[in-house]
């Protein structure tokens, strides 16, 4: 059970048996069981094997003692990981806790750097499953050897990146977790939904007003379609409400009406000019 108070041990003796064990868990005689949370200790040791198995097989084939895996090689690889972690972490719908190991820092972490290799848990997919991400690593207080959960990566509000929990177990982590948010409760919604159609106005402008005026200010039916988009997001004019209709009369008044932007201004009278006068010579 997912509260720790009993569980079964499977010990996987080769990579190969682990899909098998996860079918057998989630759709074959295991699924009766109820498991609520599975555990695989450790990653790295299933990774470690199939890694070594593609660099073998690649270092017969080309005879060097040094080869590495192509590009295509990985990739096959990671689609067979990414698999297994899909069937555990998404398939099952429990909570899965997953132990890997952080490789050597230092020189080591280096070389992989400058050769372009990814870390175990990155080139396996890994990474991109988890939910909540600690790195436990051993401090010495005083006397006293503790060890101290770190967060370092989170989906999850209840675990924050950079929490530190002392000597966790897991049921220190499930206690955080709590109830979790409740499903909101939507009304009912009716198969067919009753539209209520818009009564025309008693009085008021109608679309031909609105027609009618826009010619008279020299504009088209396009034009006026073009603004009725605009300004109120109809796709036709015969959709236009009464109160739309009288917002494009009242913008093509302040527009183009007597003292609007777009009047005509009448033509100012142009100055004469002054200069003087020359006589011709007879």
């Amino acid at each position: 059970g997912s509260d720790g108070s009993k569980f079964d041990a499977l010990e996987v003796e080769h990579p190969d048996e682990l899909p098998a064990f996860i079918d057998w868990a989630l759709d074959g005689p295991g699924k009766e069981r109820g498991y609520g949370c599975f555990a695989l200790d450790s990653w790295a040791m299933y990774f470690a094997r199939k890694h070594r198995e593609t660099l073998q097989a690649v270092r017969r084939q080309t005879g060097d003692p040094l080869a590495q895996p192509p590009a295509e090689a990985l990739a096959a690889d990671q689609m067979i990981l990414q698999e297994v972690l899909r069937r555990l972490c998404i398939d099952s719908g429990a909570c899965v806790v997953i132990t890997d190991q952080i490789p050597a820092r230092g020189k080591e972490e280096r070389e992989e750097n400058e050769m372009g290799r990814v870390l175990p848990m990155t080139a396996s997919g890994l990474e991109y499953f988890v939910d909540v991400m600690v790195e436990l690593d051993l401090r010495l207080e005083g006397f006293e050897q503790v060890r101290v959960a770190r967060v370092i990566k989170s989906n999850s509000p209840d675990f924050p990146i950079g929490l530190e929990l002392k000597n966790p177990t897991f049921a220190d982590f499930l206690a955080r977790l709590g109830e979790g948010p409740h499903p909101v409760e939507e009304e009912p919604v009716p198969d067919v939904l009753e539209v209520e159609e818009t009564p025309p106005a008693a009085s008021g402008a109608t679309l031909a007003d609105l027609i009618g005026r826009a010619e008279g200010y020299g504009l088209t039916r396009a034009d006026l379609l073009v603004a009725a988009r605009h300004y109120c997001g109809v796709p036709e004019l015969e959709r236009l409400t009464p109160d739309q209709i009288a917002d494009l009369l009242d913008r093509m008044q302040t527009r183009y009406g007597p003292s609007g932007d777009g009047a005509l201004a009448p033509a100012e009278p142009s100055p004469r000019r002054r200069g003087k006068r020359t006589e011709r010579d007879a």
